[in-house]
């Protein structure tokens, strides 16, 4: 499970976020491309936006069930 005090600084603020177990497997930018990116300076995905309709809620949901590390969180509506 994700850690939300363990977060990367440079995600969007909102519902879903990455912490730092992340480990670059593309995984979330797959499901999410919408909403994740890669920092490449870092080596870490992050949230570049927050789901802003359903499909993306979907989307985003996906990446964090698919996240092999759990790195991802949802603090939530």
């Amino acid at each position: 499970m994700a850690d939300k005090t363990d977060k990367w600084d440079d995600s969007i603020s909102g519902k879903y976020y990455v912490d730092r177990s992340c480990i670059s497997c593309d995984a979330c930018i797959t499901a999410a491309p919408d909403n994740f990116v890669m920092n490449d300076d870092d080596g870490h995905a992050l949230v570049s936006r927050q789901p802003a309709n359903e499909e993306e809620e979907e989307q985003c949901k996906e990446a964090l069930e698919g996240c092999p590390v759990e790195a991802i969180g949802d603090d939530g509506p």
